[in-house]
């Protein structure tokens, strides 16, 4: 956390929104000021891409009419109300930007599976742990930025659920919200690569099963659930439609399905907000 801006930056005013609209030239994401969502902030101007921080994680800065703006991912757990981002001026010294999010309504949703998987044995839960500890390291990644666009195609084909964020019951039981969107397909389906991306993780997990994590750069990921089969390998580069894997039911599922999550400065955000096609 120690680089440092090259020039002035001048602050513009911020873009907030209550609802889903277009933020900027290129379409994508689409604003949702609230839990789970996306806000776009203007920077303003600066010689160099400035280096900022939101709770703790860095941000996606991109440029845009010769002026930079934060693409700020929103984690659920964030408080209704003020937020803050910080940057590194040249001098080393922290500055803040204010902004608010708003509230955002999701659905409960009850489900039923195995009681294993629910009421978790100790050596499942020793498992839980280390495989948690891994993924939150491997989505700390942070690497150059990308692709131009934040535009995302669907990356298998079938209905896609609204499940983001609902309030999840296992065999009645309350568990985290749902972080990801649900994705109707048989087993089997091509899963591909929505954008360019480096794949930086393949594993067996006990929640998501068969897993694939991919970064599209400057703390913009990608994670690929539940799949029967995976076509890629750590450090394989893709392009927009390489194959990942195929559609199955591994992992804690009711049935076969893709599980999609789409992360921003380390919080998971809604994917429909990235889509290219809504």
């Amino acid at each position: 956390m120690t680089n440092r801006l090259g020039g002035a930056l001048t602050l513009a005013a911020l873009l907030i929104a209550s609802g889903p609209r277009p933020s900027a030239a290129g379409g994508a994401p689409f604003v949702r000021a609230a839990p789970g969502g996306v806000v776009i902030v203007k920077l303003g101007v600066a010689t160099e891409p400035p280096v900022v921080y939101y709770d703790g994680h860095r941000v996606l800065v991109r440029a845009r009419d010769e002026r930079w703006e934060a693409v700020v991912g929103v984690p659920l757990s964030a408080t209704v109300g003020g937020q803050h981002l910080e940057w590194r001026l040249p001098d080393g010294q922290m500055r803040k930007v204010s902004f608010r999010i708003g509230p955002h309504k999701y659905a409960t949703q009850s489900l039923k599976v195995p009681p294993a998987q629910v009421d978790l044995s100790k050596e499942d839960l020793e498992r839980v742990e280390r495989e948690r500890m891994h993924i939150a390291e491997v989505l700390d990644s942070w690497s150059a930025p990308g692709s131009d666009t934040l535009a995302l195609a669907q990356p298998a084909d079938g209905a896609r659920s609204s499940s983001f964020g609902s309030r999840r019951f296992f065999n009645k039981q309350p568990r985290n919200p749902h972080t990801g969107m649900d994705i109707a397909a048989p087993s089997g389906a091509p899963v591909r690569a929505p954008l360019t991306g480096r794949v930086i993780d393949v594993g067996s997990y006990f929640f998501n099963g068969n897993n694939v994590i991919v970064d599209h750069g400057a703390g913009f990921l990608t994670m690929y659930c539940h799949l029967s089969k995976i076509d890629v390998a750590v450090g394989d580069e893709l392009a927009p439609g390489a194959l990942i894997g195929e559609v199955g039911a591994t992992g804690r599922v009711t049935g076969p399905h893709l599980h999609w999550g789409v992360m921003l400065n380390h919080a998971w955000v809604d994917p429909v907000l990235f889509l290219s096609s809504r």
